[in-house]
């Protein structure tokens, strides 16, 4: 039986500083997730790598794979915990390992503590400061919405979030809402391209869409923080501040979505048969 969908869905972002101390970071996490709980969040998420240092800002070494960790493994068994005892559904990010392998992978748990999945950063770049090639591959488990308690939701991590057929592909599999945990430095693109990038994203998939963004000064990046969530209309409706910790809420009015541009025009008129791609052109 499907899990039953609400009307109003409030959500929480969390942002908050890393420490090099990955307990450390994982205990202040639960702190927020308690607190984000305690005011009524019934989906939490954080940013991208939430409970450690942002590695690829240096050149990958030979211990990459000593620095990721399992799923289920030690933080989700934490986060899973929480959730099942809290009621609430959680959106992790972390730097998961399987056989030799390592990703930028979030870990999805419902309410009842559940790993309903996890989505992998699918495209992966390499620039000064975000040499991601060298910590990541690229993820092979495409496009997966979450039927969890309270809402069908999307990731697309970080990165992915430029690829309008990514995002396409999230409303096409029945997304309601697309979580974007990011690590998203002060000056690293033209003022207002993030916002602009995902307002266009909730506007031309009818979606809500939420950004929860790193923050704090490390050795090569400062993090920017001002996490935010569009509607599907492309409005901006809640926006945390920047270079600050706090927990971002926002109610979400899922009856939005239907009266969306989206749902009711683009979404119907589509062709594509006229631009279906086989194979990479």
């Amino acid at each position: 039986m499907s899990n039953i969908i609400l009307k109003v869905v409030k959500i929480a972002l969390i942002q908050q500083k890393c420490s090099e101390d990955k307990n450390s970071n994982r205990e202040k996490g639960a702190q927020a997730v308690i607190k984000a709980a305690r005011e009524g969040a019934q989906i939490i998420c954080f940013a991208e790598l939430a409970f450690e240092p942002f590695h690829p800002q240096e050149p990958a070494k030979e211990d990459v794979l000593n620095l990721a960790e399992p799923v289920p493994g030690p933080t989700t068994e934490i986060f899973s915990k929480l959730a099942r005892d809290l009621g609430v559904v959680i959106v992790l990010n972390l730097f998961e390992r399987e056989g030799h392998r390592t990703y930028d992978t979030s870990p999805v748990i419902d309410s009842d503590g559940r790993i309903l999945g996890k989505t992998r950063m699918v495209h992966i770049t390499d620039y000064k400061h975000f040499h991601e090639r060298g910590y990541y591959h690229p993820g092979d488990n495409w496009v997966v919405v979450y039927d969890c308690a309270v809402a069908k939701i999307g990731v697309a991590i970080c990165y992915d979030r430029h690829y309008p057929e990514y995002m396409r592909a999230l409303t096409l599999a029945g997304a309601q809402i697309v979580f974007t945990p990011q690590a998203g430095a002060v000056g690293e693109w033209p003022e207002g391209l993030y916002e602009a990038e995902m307002r266009v994203a909730a506007f031309q998939n009818g979606y809500f869409t939420a950004l929860c963004n790193r923050v704090g000064s490390e050795p090569k990046l400062t993090f920017a923080g001002e996490s935010f969530v569009c509607d599907p209309m492309g409005k901006v409706i809640a926006r945390a501040g920047m270079g600050t910790e706090e927990i971002l809420f926002c109610e979400l009015d899922l009856d939005l979505i239907e009266q969306s541009p989206a749902r009711k025009l683009f979404l119907r008129d589509r062709r594509p048969e006229m631009y279906k791609m086989s194979d990479e052109q």
